[in-house]
């Protein structure tokens, strides 16, 4: 059993500023930094990082030979990675004293992924395998519809908002992971507390994660919904939490982790994820997640 991740990549330009910049302001900035991101190389990342085969399919533009060598070095396979001639996907990020964050994202190479690519990908995909993906790359609705056609587990992280998003077949997902602005823009609830049985209401056969930040977060599948806690951290830069909180999650369920111990490990790698800055930097390893865990427990 596998992940292959339809995952988006970019390079993310990071600038820590005293606030998010208004309307109409012109900011100077307290400092720069260039990292690798992009939900999907991060989402990889994590899930390597915590112990699984994760083969990552997207495409690079001239500028990211950097991108690839980020994968390679956490062991990501990269037979299914394209170069492309056109730039990279890449982000402007604001990140203030607190932690918050405010992304601008361009697609670049990341909406070059053709139905024809695709197909050739899932040539490799076995029945039970994880086809993950997010909405920063194009033709998200024929990999769904095409990974379930190929009895995928199909994983979707429905980020960013598109209107074309709620277009998508979404009945056809079997694990979504999302969050409450996510969760909000989806099942039109704005309501933390009856959020879940709204997505629930919609797609009674998915298995649902619905994150909830320093609130922890909530779990359903098969009928049984399940609150799970934050893990206490000093948050430094918030903008890789989610992806990596993604990738530990499913990379428990490849290896048949109890869904208690999927939640712990997932949420301890994001603790660990928000007190450092960067996104692919900042998330740890196996090895550190299961020290914190084991830390924890011997403090209590």
């Amino acid at each position: 059993m596998k992940i292959i991740n339809f995952g988006s990549l970019n390079i993310d330009y990071v600038y820590s500023v005293p606030h998010i910049v208004r309307p109409e302001e012109t900011l100077s900035t307290i400092g720069f930094s260039q990292f690798c991101g992009g939900k999907g190389l991060n989402q990889s990342i994590a899930a390597a990082r915590a112990g699984v085969t994760v083969f990552h399919a997207g495409r690079y533009g001239f500028d990211g030979d950097v991108l690839r060598d980020t994968l390679a070095d956490s062991d990501v396979k990269l037979e299914h990675l394209r170069k492309s001639e056109v730039i990279s996907g890449h982000a402007i990020i604001q990140v203030e004293s607190s932690g918050q964050n405010s992304i601008l994202i361009t697609a670049g190479a990341n909406h070059e992924l053709t139905k024809e690519y695709i197909d050739e990908v899932l040539s490799a995909v076995e029945p039970g395998d994880i086809l993950l993906t997010q909405n920063e790359v194009s033709n998200v609705d024929y990999i769904i519809r095409a990974g379930h056609e190929k009895n995928a587990v199909v994983a979707f992280n429905p980020s960013p908002i598109t209107p074309e998003l709620l277009e998508y077949p979404l009945e056809l997902v079997d694990i979504l992971i999302l969050n409450e602005v996510e969760g909000s823009a989806i099942c039109k609830d704005n309501n933390t507390e009856t959020m879940l049985d709204s997505l629930i209401k919609m797609f009674p056969e998915t298995e649902i994660v619905l994150t909830l930040g320093k609130a922890g977060g909530q779990h359903y599948a098969k009928g049984e919904k399940t609150r799970y806690n934050s893990v206490p951290a000093t948050a430094v830069d918030t903008t890789g939490a989610g992806d990596t909180f993604c990738g530990y999650f499913l990379a428990g369920k490849v290896m048949g982790l109890h869904t208690d111990e999927i939640l712990k490990r997932a949420s301890t790698a994001s603790s660990i994820a928000v007190s450092r800055a960067g996104a692919s930097t900042s998330i740890p390893s196996i090895d550190e997640v299961l020290s914190r865990i084991s830390n924890s427990l011997t403090e209590e």
